[in-house]
């Protein structure tokens, strides 16, 4: 008798031995009640941002919650430094990096797995109105300002460097709020920025223009671990069902600025 109770007691530590590390490991994509957390770059409207109730906002924020709700995942947000967000995706302190960001191929080689892409963008030069700057061509001997860790930076790196080096400085920060305090201080003469974010900025606050000149054309996606393609495909799945629902439509009408370039909106 005391063998039989002794393995039966055995039995049930060993599934609750199993049911512990199911909760501290990886949790199943596919079941509800996982908490899903997103991260992304708090200072970044009309994608994500905080709004004036003190809660996180923008068009990826809407869609990836609606995309939990469908999904039956809680969801949360975390606001990311953005110069580190892969390191912090990689620490587990969110589960994807989703706030306009840029589909780089050193991402992809890095094996990051990414989403389809669903925004087109293209860099622009923000300045004053009364800079009397209206090209790029402008730009030799001023400072300009960029975001740390933007596709932005990386094109004055990299193939935009011959034009960025005709530059008196390039002039980096951590984020595009304080670009723009660079630039509204005069200590800038111009940012260079994601074209939705320009516009965001310009509808909000007067004495600012955009140049109107396309300088780098990129698109944007939504970046998982390296090895998590099935949070990835359960997120782009919930996704496709907004799409098909018209959930993603009606989100999309709130941001007006934006709603041309979502590819989703063109199949």
């Amino acid at each position: 008798m005391k063998k039989k109770l002794f393995a039966i007691f055995m039995a049930v530590m060993m599934i609750a031995t199993m049911g512990l590390f199911t909760a501290c490991g990886e949790s199943d994509t596919s079941s509800e009640g996982r908490t899903f957390i997103m991260g992304i770059d708090p200072e970044y409207p009309p994608f994500s941002y905080m709004g004036d109730d003190g809660e996180y906002t923008g068009f990826d924020v809407e869609v990836c919650k609606a995309a939990c709700e469908k999904l039956g995942w809680d969801f949360q947000v975390f606001g990311v430094n953005w110069d580190q967000k892969l390191m912090q995706l990689d620490s587990n302190e969110c589960d994807c990096i989703w706030s306009g960001m840029t589909i780089l191929d050193s991402m992809k080689d890095e094996g990051y797995v990414i989403s389809e892409p669903y925004y087109d963008n293209e860099q622009v030069l923000l300045v004053k109105e009364d800079s009397g700057l209206a090209s790029s061509k402008d730009m030799a001997g001023k400072k300009v300002a960029v975001q740390l860790g933007t596709s932005g930076e990386s094109l004055l790196n990299e193939d935009m460097a011959d034009w960025a080096a005709t530059f008196d400085e390039t002039v980096t920060c951590d984020s595009f709020l304080k670009c723009f305090a660079e630039l509204g201080g005069g200590a800038v003469d111009a940012v260079f920025v994601d074209a939705p974010v320009a516009k965001a900025y310009v509808a909000e606050n007067k004495g600012y223009k955009i140049i109107d000149e396309d300088l780098g054309a990129e698109q944007y996606g939504i970046a998982f671990r390296a090895d998590d393609q099935e949070t990835c495909d359960a997120i782009q799945g919930a996704v496709d069902e907004l799409v098909a629902d018209g959930t993603y439509a009606k989100i999309a009408e709130k941001y007006p600025d934006i709603v041309n370039n979502l590819l989703f909106l063109q199949k």
